[in-house]
C-alpha cells in the first residue's frame, strides 16, 4: 500500500452515522449531566477577596529616574544606592515563608453565622469543609499512610504556642501548604502596586484575613525597613542614659563639695571646686551631644517607616468565587460527546 496515499473522508456519512446514533447521545448526555451535578453540588464554596496597596517609593535612588524607567519595560537595575535587599518583587516569594504564615495563625476569625470563633490555625485545622464523596477515599489513605508514617506531634490546644517554623510535624507542614495555596501576592511591575488575595470558604474569614495578610506584610515591611534606625535609637538612648547618669554623679560631688566648703578661702579647695565644676560642664556637653543624637536618630527613624496607601480596601464578598458548577457540567457535557464522537468516527479516520 502507497504510505503517500490521501485518504477522503465523506462528511456526510459521518454526519448521517452521528444522526444515527442520536440515542445513544441523549443517554450519554443525561448520565453525564446527572454525575456531573452528583459530583459538583455538594462541592464546598469558595470566596475570593482582594486588597491592593501603593507603597512609599524611596527617593534615595542615585540613579534618578532611571530605574523607573527601567521597572516600566519590566526590569529592575541592581547595584543602586539606597535599594532594598527586600524589594517588592520579592514579596510574593515572602508569602511562602513558613515564618510569615506561621505568623498568620494567632489571628482571630469569626465566620459569618457565628458558629466559629478561634484562631486561624485551629479554623484551618479543625473547621474546613470537603465534599462528602470524598470521604471513602480519605479515610481509606487516611489508614495506609498511618501504617508508613510515624506518630505525629499533638497539639497543644494553646493557641499555636507549639507550631515551631523551623521544625514542624507532617500535619503542620501538609496545613501550612494548605494556607500557601489560599493566600496569594502579586506585584505590578510597572506602578508597583501590590496586590493580595485570600480565598476561603467563608466569607467574613475570607476578608478579614484578607485585611488582616495586609497589615502583618506591612508590619513586616516596617520592621525590616527601620531595623537599622532602631537599632541606632537604641544604642544613641543607651548612650544618653548613660551620659545622664555620668553627669548625675557629677552634679551630686560638685554640690557636695560646695556645700561642705562654702567659706573655705584655701587655693587647694578653690581648685579642688574648679576641678568639679569643669568635670560638670564636661559632663554636661556630653549629656547634651547624646541626646541631640538621640532626637536626631529618632526623626531618622521617622523618615524610615514607609507609608502605604490602600487602594482597594477588603470587603466581605457577597457572591461565591467558584467552583463554578455551570461550566463545570458544561465542560463535563462537551468532553463527553467529544469522546463519544470520536469512538463513533474513529472508523472514517483511520
Amino acid at each position: 500500500m502507497d504510505h503517500n496515499e490521501q485518504h477522503t473522508i465523506d462528511l456526510s456519512k459521518v454526519v448521517r452515522t452521528l444522526w444515527d446514533n442520536r440515542k445513544r447521545f441523549y443517554k450519554i448526555w443525561i448520565w453525564t449531566f446527572i454525575l456531573s451535578c452528583i459530583w459538583i453540588l455538594p462541592q464546598p464554596r469558595y470566596y475570593s477577596c482582594e486588597v491592593k496597596l501603593a507603597p512609599e517609593m524611596n527617593g534615595e535612588d542615585v540613579g534618578g529616574g532611571l530605574s523607573s524607567i527601567a521597572s516600566s519595560f519590566g526590569f529592575n537595575i541592581g547595584g543602586m544606592g539606597g535599594m532594598d535587599a527586600i524589594y517588592p518583587e520579592l514579596y510574593p516569594d515572602l508569602f511562602e515563608s513558613p515564618e510569615f504564615i506561621v505568623g498568620l495563625y494567632n489571628i482571630q476569625v469569626t465566620t459569618k453565622k457565628g458558629d466559629v470563633s478561634t484562631d486561624y490555625f485551629t479554623y484551618m485545622k479543625n473547621h474546613q469543609q470537603s465534599n462528602p464523596l470524598t470521604l471513602p477515599y480519605r479515610w481509606t489513605m487516611k489508614k495506609i499512610k498511618g501504617f508508613f508514617e510515624e506518630e505525629d506531634t499533638i497539639f497543644n490546644g494553646n493557641g499555636v504556642a507549639g507550631i515551631n517554623s523551623f521544625q514542624m510535624s507532617k500535619k503542620d507542614y501538609d496545613l501550612m501548604n494548605t494556607v500557601i495555596e489560599k493566600i496569594s501576592c502579586s506585584i505590578d511591575k510597572k506602578t508597583s502596586v501590590i496586590s493580595i488575595k485570600v480565598l476561603d470558604q467563608d466569607p467574613l474569614v475570607c476578608a478579614t484575613m484578607t485585611d488582616s495578610v495586609k497589615n502583618h506584610l506591612q508590619d513586616f515591611i516596617i520592621r525590616y525597613r527601620t531595623s537599622k534606625a532602631h537599632e541606632d535609637v537604641a544604642h544613641y538612648q543607651q548612650m544618653r542614659d548613660s551620659a545622664e547618669l555620668e553627669y548625675d554623679k557629677a552634679m551630686e560631688a560638685y554640690s557636695s563639695y560646695c556645700d561642705t566648703h562654702k567659706n573655705a578661702i584655701l587655693q587647694s579647695y578653690q581648685s579642688e571646686r574648679d576641678k568639679l565644676e569643669s568635670e560638670l560642664a564636661i559632663k554636661q556637653n556630653s549629656l547634651t551631644a547624646m541626646e541631640t543624637q538621640l532626637q536626631a536618630t529618632k526623626v531618622k527613624l521617622q523618615e524610615k517607616t514607609p507609608a502605604f496607601t490602600t487602594l482597594k480596601s477588603a470587603t466581605v464578598p457577597v457572591k461565591p468565587a467558584g467552583p463554578k458548577r455551570m461550566l463545570f457540567v458544561l465542560g463535563m457535557l462537551i468532553l463527553a460527546t467529544t469522546i463519544k464522537g470520536y469512538l463513533i468516527i474513529k472508523q472514517f479516520i483511520i
